[in-house]
């Protein structure tokens, strides 16, 4: 521990800070936000450095929601703090795969690890040792992965199958690079598994980052080592990579500038696009019918009617528009398309129109050039170009502004563009799906929508369906949502009391399937045996009133928290969905005494 102490006084906590705030600034970080569409195949993987004694030196956003712990509260304590158990000797778990590491350089492991609320989880690790030009350990930096889903089904194959048969090999598809950029002096099996060379390879200096890169993507590598260096970390992007039979392969790269091996770097890959093998169902299992719809729940007609339209212009590269209220799964939608098509081994890059301020939007969507603008200080690619070869998916479409609507236009009928402050036509390959949730003929009507733009979206529209026009789909929602964060928190719940049921069935939902989800998931919380315990006053119109009267302006909190809530938090949404503008509803809610905590609750 003492070393640890050593080591954060060298390089500095604050450094490390800002390090993990930058990430957490960046609007594009998919390890912080389900927008960036494909790219959210590096969500779920925790990210973390350590020192050479295994205490903690950084610990990235996707570890804090993946194990729950805040940075404060892991910076500075040993790694065996997440695995909450020891072997029989009296020695961690931890420290056994760390003098695994040192002695290897490189090792993959799997074993039960512990978030903060107690709950396990089956931990895919892949850990790398950190040396200097003179060979000293400075550290380790770990990838993480909850692998609980797969382990279950492996135990019950295991059960349920002889003893002989094997079980597929597990598949650690995080590859990772250590050295400085462009050089791999260092990487780990599943790398060499992905490119298909050997360790010997690495060795005699046969294998450069730059023989593995296409030409056309060796612009990507050159940004994101700009980006790492400026900001400690970069923004995860596609690319492909060459292997050494001259096949390609398609991965995900985030790269990090290291603060404890100075001018050197990590990079994590993940090939992407690779579907997941298929599971064997067990021999009481219900049979699966051709067509279903893994993450749409229900067996409404309206809902196969809605997947059948899915199932039709799938094929195609049809622009498609997504209309329904709030909390439908418009997004659902869009990722079922784009995963039933001919591109669903691309990109599938996903913006949400009304959380970007609309200065802001033209940039995000297009991208600009270094000096285009004050603070333009690097080149920075849009979500089209991130799309390019694959499916953007624009939600919230009603709110862009009228002024930038011709230029989306013309990119989606020229299939071209140029970056901000550029005079390169870029051309693209990207198939649209938009989303909205407003009425956009009323909006053409009101000068405020295009008809142009919106004939050129509307060319196969689809609707989903509101959860109170299919009433029969809520328990089966009701049990999904109730298994996945049970899961999640460690509960055990296996039954919904009738009572409960009755009074969900019963309910208009005007949050839709959302508002349902975010029902359970409180009385996952509230709940401490095996039937849900839910707070049924919620839904059945029996909040108590000071007084006993209900004012009007009590109604109008009410109203405001509750469009807040239904609108992810965000302030213009709200605003937009309200009719108000953005500075009145700052200050009703001033006048009214919501505060930030009242959203939350």
């Amino acid at each position: 521990m003492l070393q640890a102490t050593i080591w954060l006084e060298k390089y500095g906590p604050q450094e490390l800070a800002a390090l993990c705030s930058s990430i957490a600034s960046n609007p594009f970080s998919p390890i912080l936000t389900e927008e960036v569409g494909s790219l959210h195949t590096i969500r779920d993987c925790a990210l973390c450095l350590l020192d050479e004694e295994g205490c903690i030196a950084a610990w990235y956003p996707g570890a804090e929601e993946l194990y729950g712990y805040a940075s404060a509260e892991v910076i500075g304590r040993h790694v065996s703090l997440l695995y909450g158990v020891k072997d029989s000797n009296g020695r961690s778990v931890a420290d056994v795969e760390l003098a695994r590491v040192r002695d290897e350089r490189h090792a993959g492991s799997e074993t039960w690890q512990t978030r903060k609320n107690g709950s396990r989880f089956w931990a895919n690790s892949i850990t790398m040792a950190l040396r200097d030009e003179d060979g000293y350990l400075r550290g380790f930096a770990r990838a993480v992965r909850d692998f609980s889903e797969r382990h279950e089904r492996d135990e019950k194959l295991r059960h349920s199958r002889d003893a002989e048969k094997q079980l597929p090999k597990a598949s650690q598809d995080v590859g990772t690079i250590y050295g400085k950029p462009g050089q791999l002096p260092e990487v780990n099996d599943a790398f060499l598994e992905l490119v298909g060379y050997k360790r010997e390879d690495i060795g005699s200096g046969q294998l450069q980052w730059q023989e593995l890169t296409p030409e056309e993507f060796s612009s990507f590598d050159d940004i994101a080592h700009e980006e790492a260096l400026r900001f400690g970390v970069s923004v995860p992007y596609e690319k492909e990579l060459i292997r050494k039979n001259g096949d390609r392969v398609r991965v995900l790269v985030a790269t990090a500038v290291l603060r404890l091996c100075p001018f050197e770097s990590i990079s994590f890959i993940r090939q992407v696009g690779v579907p997941e093998p298929p599971e064997e169902e067990e021999e009481d299992a219900a049979p699966t019918k051709p067509g279903d719809f893994a993450e749409i729940v229900g067996a409404s007609p309206p809902l196969r009617r809605m997947e059948r339209e899915i199932e039709m212009v799938s094929p195609t590269d049809t622009t498609v528009l997504v209309l329904g209220e709030t909390g439908t799964g418009k997004e659902l939608v869009a990722r079922a398309i784009h995963m039933r098509s001919g591109r669903r081994n691309m990109p599938f890059v996903t913006l949400n129109c009304a959380a970007i301020p609309t200065g802001l939007l033209e940039s995000e969507l297009f991208g600009y050039e270094r000096g285009a603008f004050t603070g333009a200080l690097q080149q920075k690619i849009g979500r089209f170009e991130m799309a390019h070869r694959g499916t953007l998916f624009l939600d919230e479409v009603g709110d862009i502004p009228i002024d930038l609507q011709p230029k989306l236009l013309r990119a989606l009928q020229e299939k071209s563009f140029e970056r901000l402050g550029g005079k390169k036509t870029i051309m693209i390959d990207v198939r649209l799906v938009a989303a909205t949730n407003r009425n956009l003929t009323q909006m053409m009507g009101d000068k405020l929508f295009r008809s142009d733009l919106y004939y050129r979206l509307r060319v196969f529209p689809i609707t989903t369906p509101a959860l109170r026009d299919r009433p029969g789909d809520i328990p089966l929602l009701a049990r999904f949502f109730m298994k996945k964060y049970g899961g999640k928190m460690g509960k055990d719940i296996e039954t919904i009391p009738a009572e409960t049921m009755a009074a969900m069935v019963a309910w208009q939902w005007p949050g839709n399937v959302r508002e349902l989800e975010n029902f359970i998931e409180r009385s996952v919380i509230l709940s401490r045996g095996p039937a849900l315990r839910a707070p049924l006053q919620e839904i059945r119109g029996e909040t108590p009133q000071p007084g006993g009267n209900t004012t009007l302006e009590q109604v109008e909190r009410e109203h405001i928290i509750r469009t807040f809530r239904e609108c992810n938090g965000v302030v213009t949404a709200t605003a937009t969905r309200l009719g108000l503008h953005r500075t009145t509803l700052n200050a009703m809610m001033r006048k009214l005494g919501i505060t930030r905590k009242d959203l939350l609750t």
